[in-house]
């Protein structure tokens, strides 16, 4: 029988600071949040290796008073609460006590602070949550604090880490998520002495987020402010130009807090959704500031998690703040197209102009290029012409085709090819069809190492955010491969020089940075199939569209196409690109049999 131990102190302390202490970046965020605690104006943060060699926090708060410096790193020392009273009503980030303990048990931490009423200051070092020693040293008003290789004493914790750069790409992000709530700090994030990230202090939080991100997010945000009886949403939410293949640009903050929520996350995307229906996640900055009595923040030893008294009040009152604001933006953009439109004296239609797009959009190894202009009768009775001298093509062909030789009709709501075989008629979707092609065809020159580039005439710049900038180094040999040419220009900046040519024209900021979001979704360990079958995919934008009209020989090299590829009845998201009814269905649904 196993008997019941009570576990050391030392080892107590270990244990809980895999609650606290996940990763360099959740350290960061412990001491930053004392930081601005500490009523700090301005935060600088360094690191070296990831953070697992070297974390340095130096804020200009009010310090630790010099008799408390030692009981700050024992287990539940706080300031911030006094009684269980004071948990429902908390207005700082910091309150359970255990940050720094946690800390110090899983390194070595040097911590040197000052308050204003004393001319020197006091400093402390731990080693695995043992005092080495304390001190009187000169210090700045505020607080220093040095953690030097963390979890030296946990190797089994340290073999969860991902590289350095990836750590490092994470507390930029965490950084940059704290900065965006604090927009009155300035905040300085340091990477191996390269400044990363450097905020400064500004009422307006949108200056914070240009600082950040860039003025082109800026200009594609949407403003968000509604206010209640007990609660006031605000913020911001991106257009479509801001949407992402995932949710790491989804920023929610409760009294300043940053936090996870699955139930604003829903109410923000259902809101944006019902407006602009694309198969992707929406950009936003959610602040909420609601009354402390109404939400429990000490669910999670993390504090990123909050529970609400009403969650049915939350959810209503975060879509309809949403929902208002971007009917209001799009109705408002109507009306200015609307009068632009009438002003340059163009319809509609004459924007449109689907055939326009045909040129690029086209595989170029089409029978006819595609000149972007109507046929005149002469030229259409050539078509016919050529569409007869190719009926041998089918009968050639059609032993390494999949489909039997077809006859086309011709093309319904310029969407769906008509054809017939012997007594079955068969409907194609254009669109679908030609995603097919598309994608095996880049499979195969993935796979053969063969992928055909072009040079852009203008080289496309686009500055990345830290963490996504070593995703992107980390896998510099996949975008290589699969047919792009990219250098790195200056910090945290890409340079796309050659595209693969089987794309068209597409917008390559959103094409890269979608290949970066499925990166970091799947992470590691998938197999390059995988990786290449989720990029290949995204060809499918150069595909043609439903409404666009094709000519009878792009409807036949087409077909042709479809039928030689491996798999030619399903398109690369797995819906049909062919539906067939035979001569029995028809007459059946005409009730001649």
């Amino acid at each position: 029988m196993s008997r019941i131990n009570i576990l050391d102190e030392n080892t107590a302390n270990k244990i809980a600071a895999g609650e606290v202490v996940e990763r360099p970046a959740s350290v960061i965020k412990e001491l930053i949040e004392n930081s601005i605690d500490a009523q700090s104006k301005d935060i600088t943060i360094e690191i070296e290796e990831g953070g697992q060699q070297l974390i340095r926090i130096i804020d200009n708060g009010e310090g630790i008073h010099p008799e408390d410096i030692e009981r700050a790193f024992l287990s539940h020392a706080t300031s911030k609460i006094e009684g269980i009273e004071d948990i429902f009503k908390i207005k700082t980030l910091g309150f359970r006590g255990e940050a720094l303990a946690s800390i110090a048990a899983v390194s070595r931490v040097i911590l040197k602070s000052r308050v204003k009423e004393f001319d020197f200051g006091k400093e402390v070092s731990y080693t695995g949550g043992h005092l080495d020693y304390i001190k009187d040293v000169g210090a700045n008003i505020g607080t220093t604090i040095e953690v030097f290789d963390l979890f030296y004493n946990v190797p089994a914790r340290r073999k969860f880490l991902k590289s350095t750069q990836r750590e490092a790409g994470l507390i930029s992000e965490i950084v940059s998520k704290i900065a965006i709530a604090n927009s009155k700090i300035a905040f300085k994030l340091f990477n191996n002495s390269k400044r990363v990230i450097n905020t400064f202090s500004s009422p307006d939080t949108l200056n914070v987020i240009r600082d950040l991100f860039n003025k082109e997010t800026c200009d594609d945000l949407i403003e968000i402010e509604s206010h209640g009886d007990t609660m006031s949403v605000y913020g911001y939410i991106g257009n479509e130009n801001l949407s992402r293949g995932s949710r790491n640009n989804q920023n929610i903050y409760i009294n300043g807090r940053y936090i996870k929520s699955k139930l604003i996350t829903a109410a923000c995307e259902k809101a944006f959704k019902s407006f602009i229906t694309i198969n992707k996640f929406p950009f936003f900055i959610i602040f909420i500031d609601i009354y402390p009595e109404l939400i429990d923040v000490n669910v999670h030893p993390a504090k990123t998690e909050v529970k609400f008294n009403d969650d049915r009040e939350i959810f209503k009152m975060v879509f309809d703040s949403v929902h208002k604001a971007l009917r209001n933006f799009l109705e408002g953009s109507f009306v200015i197209e609307e009068e632009k439109s009438f002003g340059e004296g163009s319809s509609y239609e004459e924007r449109e102009k689907p055939h326009e797009k045909m040129a690029y959009q086209l595989p170029i190894d089409f029978k006819k290029e595609v000149s972007g202009t109507y046929l005149s009768e002469e030229e259409k009775g050539i078509e016919h012409k050529e569409l007869e001298m190719t009926q041998a093509t089918y009968i050639r062909e059609e032993s390494l085709s999949k489909l039997p030789a077809l006859k086309i009709l011709g093309q319904f709501n310029s969407t769906y090819i008509i054809a017939e075989a012997k007594e079955e008629l068969f409907l194609i979707d254009q669109h679908a069809a030609h995603e097919k092609v598309l994608f095996e065809k880049y499979m195969g020159e993935i796979e053969n190492n063969v992928v055909i580039s072009q040079i852009l005439l203008i080289p496309k710049i686009i500055e990345l955010s830290l963490e996504n900038f070593y995703i992107y180094k980390e896998n510099e040999d996949i975008y290589k491969r699969t047919g792009f040419n990219i250098e790195v220009f200056g910090e945290n900046t890409v340079n796309i020089r050659e595209v693969p040519i089987i794309l068209g024209k597409p917008n390559l900021i959103s094409l890269f940075q979608d290949i970066l979001d499925d990166l970091k979704n799947m992470g590691r360990g998938k197999t390059t199939d995988i990786i290449y079958g989720n990029i290949a995919r995204k060809a499918c934008r150069a595909a043609v569209k439903a409404m666009d009209a094709l000519s009878l020989s792009e409807m036949d090299s087409l077909i042709i196409d479809l039928g030689n590829l491996r798999d030619p009845f399903t398109c690369p998201h797995g819906r049909p690109t062919i539906i067939k009814l035979t001569l029995n269905e028809i007459e059946k649904r005409f009730k001649r049999i």
